[in-house]
């Protein structure tokens, strides 16, 4: 199987997480990812510890891609930014609208995605392959499935390269939302964000919170498992190794992992895939 892999981290916290994550990446390297890309707080809230993971990640050799976030953010304040970029020899960026932190009020001189690749592409032209957010389950704040589509093309008219998706495990999402960019003549790639299940729990939570369905079938099965956690892996690994086989077979041009940090998870899926070695 030939397909382009990316995988992505959250900056670590501690020392030990730090350390941690180095070993992560020396694990999952062995994929020879595209790029490994690393998430950013929200209101450029991990904005230093991002910044030094990613240039710790290009140092090693890989393509480093940070998240950037606009919301909160000045003019000013994301240039900056793109010139430390530059400097360290990063060229992709993941850009985003982000969220505000809490309680903080000024949504600053951003207030959309399309924006910031705007933005991006009259300070630095061509320099950096610009990746966006698509939902192919719509993103929770939008008016309707039709203006998201919409905001989606409008990042892409900005200048963006390519898109990864919100994590999703429905496949029929997924394909209907490529073909209704098609429609809209948006033809950059659209790689599907990948999400492993390690924890149902953990993974109920986020799921409500960012919008993204588990379908009712799957939620009722990892339910009767309860804490048999080994239970869970298990079905989590069949289920998400089934959803990337029929991705794959739709003509997805790449699986986006994100690993949270860990590298058994997408090993282990790889290797079910038959992706290891490549």
């Amino acid at each position: 199987m030939s397909i382009e892999l990316s995988i992505e981290f959250f900056p670590p916290h501690t020392d030990d997480g730090v350390e941690k994550l180095r070993l992560t990446r020396q694990r999952l390297a062995v994929l020879k990812p595209e790029f490994f890309s690393v998430t950013y707080g929200a209101g450029g809230s991990t904005r230093e510890r991002t910044l030094a993971v990613v240039k710790e990640i290009a140092a090693e050799g890989h393509d480093a891609a940070p998240h950037l976030s606009c919301i909160g953010s000045t003019r000013a304040g994301i240039r900056e930014l793109l010139a430390e970029f530059s400097d360290s020899g990063i060229r992709r960026i993941v850009a985003l609208r982000g969220d505000l932190p809490s309680g903080m009020v000024d949504a600053g001189e951003f207030r959309h995605a399309n924006e910031l690749v705007g933005f991006i592409r009259a300070e630095t032209g061509d320099r950096f392959r610009i990746e966006v957010a698509a939902y192919p389950e719509w993103h929770p704040q939008a008016k309707s499935p039709r203006e998201d589509l919409l905001n989606f093309k409008r990042k892409i008219d900005a200048g963006a390269n390519s898109a990864i998706t919100q994590y999703f495990y429905n496949a029929d999402a997924y394909e209907h939302f490529v073909d209704e960019a098609i429609a809209l003549g948006i033809i950059v790639p659209i790689v599907p964000g990948i999400m492993p299940v390690a924890s149902f729990s953990k993974l109920a939570r986020f799921s409500d919170a960012c919008g993204a369905e588990i379908p009712r079938w799957m939620r009722r099965k990892f339910e009767s498992y309860g804490d048999d956690a080994d239970s869970v892996r298990a079905f989590g690994l069949d289920v998400v190794t089934e959803l990337c086989q029929r991705l794959v077979e739709c003509g997805a041009p790449g699986l986006h992992f994100y690993s949270m940090n860990q590298a058994g998870p997408t090993l282990e899926l790889c290797r079910r895939l038959e992706l290891l070695g490549r």
